[in-house]
């Protein structure tokens, strides 16, 4: 069934709406960007690791992010140590079927995860069991925890060093200003 003119015009209206918000919040984060920039900076310079994670939509925007960070944004430069805990289809199925789906990420920050390493988690709703779990597990590691965050930021809002919070929007909102932030990352991370 092929939708009304109407009701695509509703749609992109709501669309925009949404994103008008999330970007004002955006714009509104700049001094928690430019920790977010050192933070990961400087623990990039000292030779630590990135390791990401998300679900669903998150998950794609997590491997985007440790790619961007061992290929290349714009420019040629050295690759940045980064893993996405996300990409190992056989680790993911292994864990989660011998110690189920909330260890999943949890389970590879402990293997993988070191004193001053970044874990950074993306989620819409800040609830999800095995992000809070990877969160928990990084603390004992002593890697520093960042958190790509929406609604009022969930339960992980309080287990990260560093939450960015895009409240007030929806999830694809949320996931549009993160994919933002990351591509804010990565172009501070390259040569002028």
């Amino acid at each position: 069934m092929s939708p009304s003119a109407r009701t695509a015009e509703v749609c992109i209206q709501r669309r925009l709406d949404q994103a008008k918000s999330a970007f004002q919040r955006l714009a509104e984060m700049q001094d928690e960007l430019a920790v977010l920039i050192k933070v990961v900076g400087n623990a990039l310079a000292q030779g630590h690791m990135i390791l990401t994670c998300g679900n669903g939509g998150s998950a794609a925007e997590a491997l985007h992010l440790s790619e961007e960070l061992i290929g290349r944004y714009r420019a040629s430069r050295a690759p940045l140590k980064s893993i996405c805990l996300c990409a190992d289809t056989t680790a993911l199925t292994c864990i989660g079927n011998d110690f189920g789906f909330d260890h999943i990420y949890s389970r590879q920050v402990e293997a993988l995860a070191s004193k001053g390493d970044q874990l950074i988690v993306l989620s819409t709703s800040g609830n999800s069991p095995n992000i809070l779990r990877a969160l928990e597990a990084a603390k004992v590691r002593g890697a520093e925890t960042i958190g790509l965050l929406g609604s009022d930021g969930g339960k992980a809002r309080a287990l990260c060093d560093l939450p960015l919070v895009i409240s007030g929007v929806d999830g694809a909102a949320v996931q549009e200003i993160h994919q933002m932030i990351i591509h804010i990352l990565c172009e501070s991370l390259e040569p002028v």
